[in-house]
């Protein structure tokens, strides 16, 4: 029995003490098989959004559209969804909602029916000053018919007076803040555009004489593409005729990628700078470890996400790793109705221990980063009523104090638990025996081999400094965004 939408959503918000990912993106160039490679590599990137899923293509005289909630291998896995979608261009979509609220609608790639011919587009991010724009172009009579901050561009594109279509996308794109990467498809080109800091990822793939862009080089792998190479900040990719050109129409920035693609929204073995993301969490681990002088029987990590970092610290401290909590993968597809009896039980849904190898033990519990503290206080306790003797918990992250606007769906500043609590205070809280996080200087040194320098930062570390490479020009306060309509304030009277 297939979980409800509506069920999914009391999960998500029964569980929802994680930074969650933003959105992924693929798309391919001729190619006989477009859909289907891009449904492999939308399948890849399911980790970046589980709420809907879309595929539009281009056959050389019409587009198809297929748009369904809920995960792509309960969709795009069957021969006459595919059959729906011909042609030897396509781009697809994942979605976690970060602005405007989950619906059919608001599912991309969005398609829009232009003077300049059709227009596909998938983007991966948040703008940050989509209420302004879409309150400017309402006002001169733009119709929208999503609650999506992506359908901005394609009303920027829409209104531009220039002539030609690379010449309406940088005028559109030097209207739009934010982080953003943006999979474009017209009737001549697939087009690809990364934000001038590079906040959000993009990656281009050959396969044969196909070029491929997506969000991570995991997408890639599947369907046995060739990585060429990652798209730098602020550049547009245009494929056309089997050739890739680049332009770069932005005033030249030092790159500052998401810093958490780096810890923990990209998937293990996905390239990033070139290292798998397996590596810069293993590094962390140990730098980790390095920062810590802490006597304890065991190393055990909260799984999935903490288990690279975990295993840096365990060979950095040359203490014994163990998996001392084993996590339940299916609970989303078993657990249907939550009541506020099972509710109760909380973390147990997805978490259990491993009694008889935490009891009596002193351990030293790793993961990769500490939001609410809520998860964390769950596990804490039931490591010791497994038996436990002595609960320390090392983050292998520094404090997580300020919101993201830029596509990373998190609590508000205020529900976050380092916001407005020192390490004592922390630690009472989630109940472990001592707390402690990597130091922002060790982030750095794990990951680049040097220290930040406070003028250069390499990443948008704004989670941990609040120093924001763009600021909201929305002024949303840390307000989570569902729909632009309503947060702009207007009424139907």
């Amino acid at each position: 029995m297939k979980i409800s939408l509506i069920q999914k959503r009391k999960l998500k918000k029964f569980n929802n003490d994680k930074l969650r990912e933003e959105c992924g993106i693929f798309g391919v160039s001729n190619h006989e098989d477009a859909a289907t490679l891009v449904a492999l590599g939308l399948h890849a990137l399911q980790h970046r959004g589980q709420e809907g899923c879309g595929i539009v293509s281009f056959d050389g005289k019409s587009y198809h559209s297929e748009k369904r909630q809920g995960l792509v291998g309960d969709h795009f896995t069957d021969l006459e969804t595919l059959k729906k979608l011909p042609g030897n261009f396509a781009i697809g979509h994942n979605r976690y909602s970060t602005t405007g609220e989950t619906s059919l609608r608001n599912i991309q790639p969005f398609f829009a029916d232009l003077h300049m011919g059709g227009l596909s587009v998938a983007h991966n991010g948040n703008l940050t000053n989509a209420l302004i724009l879409r309150d400017s172009l309402v006002k001169e009579g733009a119709i929208f018919r999503t609650t999506s901050d992506t359908e901005t561009i394609v009303q920027l594109i829409a209104k531009s007076k220039r002539d030609k279509f690379l010449d309406k996308l940088i005028d559109t794109l030097f209207q739009i803040q934010g982080g953003y990467s943006i999979i474009l498809m017209t009737n001549k080109k697939l087009v690809g555009a990364r934000d001038p800091f590079g906040i959000r990822p993009l990656v281009i793939g050959k396969l044969k004489n196909s070029f491929i862009l997506a969000s991570e080089t995991c997408a890639l792998d599947i369907v046995g593409a060739t990585f060429v190479r990652e798209v730098e900040n602020g550049e547009i990719v245009i494929i056309e005729n089997s050739e890739l050109k680049s332009i770069k129409p932005f005033p030249k920035r030092k790159a500052r990628p998401c810093v958490f693609e780096y810890i923990y929204f990209a998937r293990p073995d996905s390239l990033i700078n070139g290292k798998c993301a397996y590596e810069y969490r293993k590094n962390l681990g140990a730098q980790l470890a390095s920062e810590t002088d802490l006597k304890a029987d065991l190393v055990i990590p909260v799984p999935d996400s903490g288990v690279p970092a975990a295993l840096g610290y365990a060979d950095q401290s040359k203490k014994k790793f163990e998996l001392g909590l084993i996590r339940n993968h299916y609970v989303g597809r078993t657990f249907i109705e939550p009541t506020q009896s099972i509710r109760s039980l909380g973390v147990k849904l997805k978490l259990s221990s491993t009694q008889t190898i935490v009891k009596n033990k002193s351990l030293i519990l790793i993961d990769d980063s500490l939001v609410r503290g809520t998860t964390c206080h769950k596990i804490v306790k039931m490591l010791y009523e497994a038996g436990a003797k002595e609960v320390h918990v090392r983050i292998a992250c520094p404090e997580i104090k300020f919101p993201d606007f830029y596509g990373v769906d998190m609590p508000t500043k205020e529900e976050l638990l380092a916001h407005s609590k020192t390490n004592d205070e922390m630690c009472s809280y989630i109940k472990a025996k001592s707390l402690k996080f990597l130091s922002l200087q060790g982030l750095y040194k794990a990951m680049c081999g040097e220290i930040r320098n406070n003028n250069y930062p390499q990443f948008s570390d704004h989670y941990f400094t609040g120093e924001y490479p763009i600021k909201p020009s929305d002024n949303l306060q840390g307000m989570k965004v569902r729909q632009l309509s309503l947060l702009s304030g207007k009424s139907n009277n």
